[in-house]
């Protein structure tokens, strides 16, 4: 097993040899240590967790590092999250195996790192995988040399393959230091160039190339008959379907506009979308949208229920609108934490270990819940009456529609529809008996978006109810993660959790705008404007975007453009909301600012629009609204 060059479509490729995500299960040599590590009791849910892992976890800070360059050790830091199910996965196969404990703990540093914490890091992290190895996601594992350079990562890895892998990397490293580092400081230096550029005017007609450009791409990449983009997994996506919809509104288009509707449809109707409770899960492993990883995060669902109210003004269908409330009333309901910001997320798996535990029924239950009635309109209703995909039991989907149920058997629509709400109530109050964990953590970047997504419902004539929602995050977010000069990423009971990054300035600025078009308070828009010059001034200059400051990872420390991924662009949501600001205060600096950035990175939004689609929206509406900046 060897590290080489290996020349790839994106340049400079490092591999270990072998599939680092493949192989088959098997049996664990689980350690008999429990001591508690420097992680124990972390106030983040997830490092907290592994606070008994035998292996001795360290924090990712600079003490971290210092030590890894004094024992000239390779860093192994493993990145994930609490609600996340292949990390319990490797946590109980690998981490708490005494043989590979015992590697990772003589010959490596190793480093668990919460993304939800430090979410530039894992940023940075993704994207050296994704371009070294053609794909990325949780739990995320990077060998990092001592002086900060990537050397070669990985995500899920059965307990013998990563056994194998720290032996042949420890072996390697012994016997090659110098060529290992030097080879790691080169991918960096190639894989992260950089151009800035001072001039404000975008070309002609960009935006209209651009426009043509990003449809052209997502037709091409759309599931036109289910829905969505790709073949396999099936992720919300919601970047690219908020660009697009702003598409097909300023020039409707019969092709894009049945995509849109079906995916939005899809995500509502089937697997993605709890039934019972309301909320969008992460994303599906199947192309038909049946078979959630059923964690449910905060970005997911403050994204998806302004997805939705956009998709009603567009399309002018009040049941987007209905969605979009019921995905609020979720969140308020189940991550709401002492009634003023809300939780980053629920586990995939519930408190008896089975992932989807929590949402999913044996058919039995339903028949003993329900009574004969609901029981056959439920069967029909959520595909209870096939063999269910999961060992847990059935997950509920929308299979059959209304009008053929009554058709079937025999009955008024008015009472298939007062049948299934029935026996929505007594699934629901069963449900309570069931215990899921919750990640308390109030992010700032999350909140950020919940504020926009509470705001932008207050604004809807239904959708009053959320005003007093709103302010509380708002509250929250300015007076108890906003000191006046600078953002925490989190809080704990101890003080401030995590380092603040590019999307939590980006997002709360987004937030604060979005509210102070509703509270009409100069002293909001203020605040707004004030967090966003402090992003520029933290985040940008002459080499470009950085996501975080202080960055002990020398990777990434500079780009013209960062790309759209499950949350939309950081720096392209800044971009749009200082103009938006300048707009308003006649700001010409703050304009000129974001002008030259959004500048900057035209050229590689050209290369890439379906991933950079948030900064065509934004280049499409300013040139056809021929705003005076250009």
């Amino acid at each position: 097993m060897k590290i080489k060059y290996k020349a790839g479509l994106l340049g400079l490729c490092l591999a270990l040899g072998g599939n680092l995500s493949a192989g088959t299960e098997s049996g664990t040599e689980s350690g008999t240590e429990s001591k508690p590590n420097a992680l124990a009791h972390h106030a983040s849910p997830y490092l907290a967790m592994h606070g008994q892992d035998p292996v001795h976890w360290q924090e990712w800070n600079s003490t971290t590092v210092e030590r890894a360059r004094r024992e000239n050790k390779l860093l192994f830091v493993s990145s994930g999250y609490f609600s996340c199910h292949w990390c319990h996965v490797m946590q109980k196969e690998s981490y708490r195996n005494a043989k590979i404990a015992a590697l990772l703990n003589q010959f490596f540093i190793p480093v668990k790192v919460d993304r939800e914490l430090n979410s530039a890091l894992d940023a940075r992290l993704i994207d050296f995988v994704e371009r070294t190895q053609g794909y990325a996601g949780w739990p995320l594992n990077v060998f990092v040399t001592p002086e900060g350079y990537p050397l070669v990562g990985m995500v899920y890895v059965p307990p013998d393959n990563f056994l194998e892998i720290l032996t042949s990397l420890n072996t390697q490293w012994q016997q090659e230091t110098d060529y290992l580092k030097r080879i790691a400081r080169q991918a960096t230096e190639e894989l992260s160039p950089s151009r800035v550029t001072r001039e404000t005017v975008l070309a002609a007609n960009l935006g209209t190339r651009l426009t043509a450009s990003l449809q052209r791409q997502a037709l091409a990449q759309a599931d036109v008959m289910q829905g969505g983009f790709g073949a396999q997994n099936k992720f919300p996506m919601v970047p690219q379907l908020h660009a697009l919809l702003g598409v097909y509104a300023s020039t409707p288009n019969e092709e894009l506009g049945r995509f849109l509707r079906l995916t939005l449809d899809q995500m509502a109707s089937q697997g993605l979308h709890d039934h019972l409770g309301g909320g969008f899960f992460r994303y599906v492993v199947d192309p038909a949208w049946q078979v959630p990883h059923f964690e449910k995060m905060l970005y997911d669902n403050a994204l998806l229920a302004d997805l939705y109210l956009h998709a009603a003004l567009v399309f002018k269908q009040p049941h987007y609108s209905t969605i979009a409330f019921g995905t609020l009333d979720f969140m308020l309901k189940e991550l709401a934490v002492s009634g003023d910001a809300l939780a980053a997320s629920l586990s995939a798996v519930d408190n008896k270990n089975v992932e989807g535990g929590f949402y999913t029924w044996e058919e039995s239950e339903l028949q003993r819940l329900l009574n004969p009635r609901e029981f056959q309109v439920a069967r029909l209703a959520w595909g209870v009456d096939v063999q269910p995909d999961l060992e847990s039991g059935h997950h509920l989907v929308n299979a059959v529609d209304v009008n053929s149920i009554a058709a079937k058997l025999k009955l008024s629509e008015t009472q298939v529809r007062q049948t299934i709400q029935s026996a929505k109530q007594k699934l629901l109050q069963a449900r309570q008996g069931r215990r899921l964990p919750r990640d308390d953590k109030r992010l700032a970047a999350w909140n950020g978006l919940a504020l926009s997504a509470l705001t932008r419902a207050a604004q809807h004539e239904n959708g009053q109810r959320f005003h007093a929602a709103a302010k509380s995050v708002r509250d929250y977010l300015a007076a108890t993660l906003w000191s006046g000069k600078q953002l925490h990423r989190a809080r704990g009971d101890s003080g401030p959790l995590g380092q603040a990054g590019l999307e939590d300035y980006a997002f709360v600025a987004r937030g604060f705008l979005d509210w102070a078009s509703l509270s009409n308070k100069p002293a909001d828009l203020s605040l707004a404007q004030t967090v966003a010059e402090q992003a520029w001034d933290r985040f940008y200059g002459d080499h470009g975007w950085q996501l975080a400051e202080n960055m002990l990872l020398r990777y990434g420390a500079g780009e013209t453009l960062i790309l759209d991924g499950p949350m939309p662009s950081p720096s392209a949501v800044l971009i749009d909301v200082s103009l938006q600001i300048a707009a308003a205060t006649k700001n010409k600096a703050l304009q000129q600012q974001a002008l030259r950035a959004l500048n900057a990175a035209s050229i590689d939004v050209s290369k890439q629009p379906f991933w950079s689609a948030s900064y065509v929206d934004i280049i499409r509406r300013l040139q056809q609204e021929k705003t005076s900046a250009l």
